[in-house]
């Protein structure tokens, strides 16, 4: 299974670029990062054109997953259970939509097959990648049978 990020805006800060780049390299699936970068404008149109510019980069049979504080709360063992289920059908990419300053477009959570929390305070969107990418490779141990520390 191949993973796709959508994320609004760049990731700017090197230590996190390293921790990001650390937790990539130890997944089996390949994680491709692509950077959606609109500048000006005021803040709605602008979300509006960033939704646009993520459906626009999804693709077509990729289900996605949109990163929202309004979004559904799940544990590791829950998330890493929803990947299973996702490679047992077949699923071939993946995709996880990051919005900007401003949060995604509703259109863009609209088409999610499911909107995940990371927890309900705000986040740095470069953060929310490393946190991201950390939860997929928890995922991966667990799916593997990796001891769990909270178990």
């Amino acid at each position: 299974m191949r993973v796709l990020i959508l994320a609004v805006g760049r990731c700017r800060d090197p230590a996190l670029r390293t921790l990001i780049a650390r937790f990539r390299a130890r997944l089996p699936w390949p994680v491709a990062v692509q950077e959606i970068e609109l500048k000006g404008g005021d803040p709605a149109r602008r979300r509006s054109e960033e939704g646009r510019a993520i459906l626009t980069a999804l693709p077509k049979d990729a289900p996605l997953i949109a990163l929202d504080e309004s979004g559904a709360l799940l544990t590791s063992r829950d998330f890493a259970a929803h990947l299973a289920r996702l490679q047992q059908a077949g699923v071939r990419t993946i995709a996880f939509a990051i919005g900007g300053a401003d949060g995604l477009d509703p259109d863009v959570c609209a088409r999610a097959a499911l909107v995940l929390s990371l927890g309900r305070m705000t986040f740095p969107h470069e953060l929310v990648r490393l946190l991201l990418v950390e939860q997929l490779y928890r995922a991966f141990t667990i799916l593997k049978g990796h001891p769990y520390h909270r178990d």
